[in-house]
């Protein structure tokens, strides 16, 4: 298996538990422990009633494609090929940006159904990629 080229996530405390659990295999988000909402990206404090209660919550890991784009200069730094860049919205009511692997860029397209999967970067860590789902 050749050594992985993608670039480590740089942990930070707020989001030290996301990272930690998608080295585990697991999607996580930040929920709020006073109302209850679904926040991403992690923050300090809740956006909506700012409480600074802090609870994890599993996702299910699936989605659609809402927006995508394929950058292609700079080229990215890590890739091999450009890869494909896109706007996540999971079943939950988050979205998340991340890449779809798997597919050659002209079978990317909005609404595509995706499910979580996790890619190794440099320096031992994971991050949360999505493909077609099943």
């Amino acid at each position: 298996m050749p050594e992985p080229t993608r670039p480590a996530p740089i942990l930070t405390p707020d989001n030290a538990f996301f990272w930690e659990a998608a080295a585990r295999g697991e999607l996580v988000a930040q929920r709020c422990g006073d109302c209850g909402d679904l926040q991403h990206p992690p923050r300090p404090i809740c956006p909506k009633c700012h409480s600074p209660k802090r609870e994890v919550a599993r996702l299910s890991g699936r989605g659609e494609v809402y927006s995508w784009i394929v950058p292609r200069h700079p080229a990215a730094m890590g890739f091999a090929e450009a890869p494909i860049v896109a706007l996540i919205a999971l079943d939950e009511g988050l979205r998340l940006v991340s890449n779809v692997v798997g597919l050659a860029h002209g079978e990317i397209r909005n609404g595509l159904r995706v499910e979580v999967a996790f890619e190794p970067t440099v320096g031992g860590h994971a991050v949360p990629v999505f493909r077609r789902s099943a």
